[in-house]
């Protein structure tokens, strides 16, 4: 876990996630702020990496580049995961998954339409 902070860190990943989606309301008091801090959510970039996993799946097989995009995606977001602010990291897992699946459907020539008529 520490290499992927490590990575993370030399992209700013950790500085975007907290300017981008920082969850600190102007028109809330501080306590309010702080019990909306306390409970867990999703990493963004966890939100990210599934959706851009969904999109190498069903796009991967015939433009292999998606799927390498997010898996260089996946690695290097992975270390902004925090374990006591966010709940889980299968977001990362299954975008990964999904990527992984479209590039082997990509190396060996297989399509989604293949497989709807068996």
């Amino acid at each position: 876990m520490k290499y992927f902070q490590k990575i993370s860190s030399v992209f700013y990943m950790d500085w975007l996630k907290d300017k981008l989606f920082s969850s600190y309301y102007i028109d809330m008091t501080e306590e309010e702020n702080e019990y909306v801090n306390r409970i867990k959510g999703q990493n963004p970039f966890g939100i990210m990496a599934m959706l851009f996993g969904g999109v190498a799946f069903a796009f991967g097989p015939m433009f292999k580049w998606i799927p390498l995009f997010t898996i260089v995606f996946c690695l290097i977001t992975f270390g902004t995961f925090d374990r006591e602010t966010e709940d889980n990291p299968w977001t990362f897992f299954i975008g990964f998954g999904l990527s992984v699946i479209g590039l082997s459907m990509y190396f060996y020539n297989l399509l989604h339409e293949d497989y709807l008529f068996y």
